[in-house]
């Protein structure tokens, strides 16, 4: 056998134990994995740490990975979410052997739900989901078994196939499988493992009016599929005895997969619940499952986040059995690690107060360093003509102690430009600043290499008022207001406010760009280039925050 990988996690050393012990011989040692998904949505954050377990399991043991589709719930899946499972694992960067569904195994799942009944091991029950659940028991009281649970074998057979054949209505017999209603486990008392549904499916159309629950279609599955390792999220820990009996009762030789828990990722502020994401969705709350705001992949894709800050997110994360909630500023912290080193910068201004230098006349082009961060992105040119928009913030008419911005007589240094002097404040009705009349010291050019005398303790962004261009700037919050996992109903406590909108000025190099591009926005945030053509044909540029400048995590 090969040198095994140092392990990395728990996980891992599972897998080198059991490699080590011979557990795979029979099948040339090939580790073999799958993400399974289920179509009713789009992929979220938390997703993208199931990924990265699964797909690191795949690289760091040459093994193999299925992505499935774990379609079992016709009335709620559908090919929109399928492609956007696809398209959310390919832009991650990862790369899966096989794309199979949960439904390409329906024949042969009811010929083991037959098989089942013929060893004695399910039987057909008549009661309604709310007496199933009423004589289920509690954690301290057995279960009471079903009145329906001594049936013969040729009478359950018989029942189960005209549920098949359509007979029955939605809700009239169910397929149990028959374990222990004494169980300490909840999940040994007899579970549903098939129920009708009068429900067309989006692969099989109305083929099927019985569908396999989900607990008995995903130990199947792996196990048709050869699967070794089922590594899943923490809740499904209570299942796995279930997990086990299905696979062993189905009569899989072994090895048989084994099912690893690993913690689900939680993260504060922010909603990871496929179920109420849809909900947002469905009540208009956001403009998609791919808004902005929405911490689903395709969501973090639209809003500018790189891919691979995701990834080192997670990463830093960790593989963990017990449950622990990340603070959101961790992940924004990946994020602008990544965009800091890679983002070009730029100069906008959101809130634009005019300064026009008195004492300076014609234009001319000034070199802007695009990352100082990067060795050798270089320069692009930015016209100045000596009349710019700045930050109504970086004026004070009075200002406090140690103010290092620009105020009546103080002076400033224009970024890549010169220092100015605020000689005069214009104001309008309201006694508020509308324009700064200022004087230039052409010996302070950025870099000019010329020593001046002159000093200037801030430096600040601009944009000229001849070449600038409208911009609509977005800015985002968390679409929670607390800092609580999202496991409950949500609507008290969503952000109202999530987005905010407001109109400024960019240089031109933001509207030249090609849509999609990542600037850091000086002394602003990391934003992200969008147009927007309206039906007349006209184009607004957009500048999409992708996370702030302020790092709290570090901090």
């Amino acid at each position: 056998m090969k040198q095994l990988p140092e392990a990395t996690n728990f996980i891992e050393q599972i897998i080198n134990d059991e490699l080590s012990a011979g557990k795979f011989e029979s099948t040339g040692n090939k580790i073999a994995v799958r993400f399974p998904p289920e179509p009713n949505g789009y992929l979220h954050i938390g997703h993208i740490k199931a990924m990265c377990i699964n797909f690191g399991v795949k690289d760091r043991y040459h093994g193999t990975l299925n992505l499935r589709m774990d379609d079992t719930n016709p009335a709620k899946e559908d090919y929109e979410y399928v492609d956007s499972i696809v398209e959310a694992i390919k832009w991650l960067g990862f790369e899966y052997d096989k794309l199979v569904f949960a439904s390409d195994y329906y024949d042969k799942l009811y010929e083991i739900a037959e098989k089942y009944i013929m060893d004695g091991n399910a039987y057909v029950c008549d009661l309604s989901a709310e007496q199933i659940t009423a004589t289920r028991g509690t954690l301290t009281e057995a279960g009471t078994p079903s009145p329906y649970r001594n049936r013969t074998k040729e009478e359950n057979l018989k029942l189960f196939r005209e549920m098949k054949a359509g007979i029955y209505p939605d809700g009239s017999k169910v397929l149990r499988a028959k374990i222990d209603m004494s169980s300490p486990n909840l999940n040994m008392r007899d579970p549903v493992i098939y129920r009708i549904a009068h429900v067309p499916h989006y692969r099989t159309g109305d083929k099927w009016c019985i569908y396999p629950m989900y607990d008995f279609a995903h130990p199947l599955s792996d196990a048709i599929e050869g699967i070794t390792h089922s590594l899943c999220s923490l809740e499904f820990e209570n299942h796995r005895p279930l997990y086990d009996w299905v696979i062993e009762k189905a009569g899989f030789p072994a090895p048989v997969p084994r099912q690893i828990e690993f913690a689900r990722l939680n993260i504060t502020n922010m909603l990871m619940s496929k179920r109420y994401l849809k909900k947002l969705v469905d009540e208009g709350f956001v403009r998609g499952w791919d808004d902005p705001r929405m911490p689903t992949v395709m969501g973090l894709k639209n809003r500018g986040v790189p891919p691979e800050a995701l990834k080192k997110f997670c990463a830093d994360v960790g593989v963990a059995k017990a449950y622990s909630i990340v603070n959101q500023a961790q992940l924004d912290s990946c994020i602008r690690d990544n965009l800091n080193e890679n983002a070009e910068r730029a100069m906008a201004v959101i809130n634009p107060l005019k300064l026009t230098i008195t004492n300076y006349e014609g234009e001319e082009e000034l070199q802007f360093e695009k990352n100082p961060a990067k060795d050798g992105a270089g320069e692009r040119p930015v016209r100045f003509t000596g009349s710019v928009y700045i930050e109504k913030d970086d004026f004070s008419l009075d200002p406090p102690p140690k103010y290092k911005r620009l105020q009546k007589g103080g002076f400033v240094r224009l970024k890549a430009a010169y220092i100015v002097r605020c000689d005069e404040v214009i104001t309008d009705e309201n006694g508020q600043p509308c324009e700064l009349k200022c004087t230039y010291f052409s010996e302070t050019r950025s870099g000019s290499g010329v020593q001046s005398e002159i000093k200037a303790k801030g430096v600040i962004q601009w944009v000229d008022c001849k070449y600038g261009r409208d911009a609509e700037f977005r800015q985002y919050e968390p679409l929670l207001t607390d800092e609580k996992y999202p496991d409950q109903d949500y609507a008290e406590r969503l952000n109202m406010n999530s987005e905010r909108i407001f109109m400024g000025k960019a240089e031109p190099a933001l509207a030249e760009c090609e849509d999609g591009k990542a600037f850091q926005l000086m002394r602003t945030g990391y934003y992200k280039k969008v147009t927007e053509t309206a039906p007349d044909g006209t184009s607004k540029l957009i500048l999409s925050e992708i996370v702030s400048l302020k790092d709290n995590f570090n901090k």
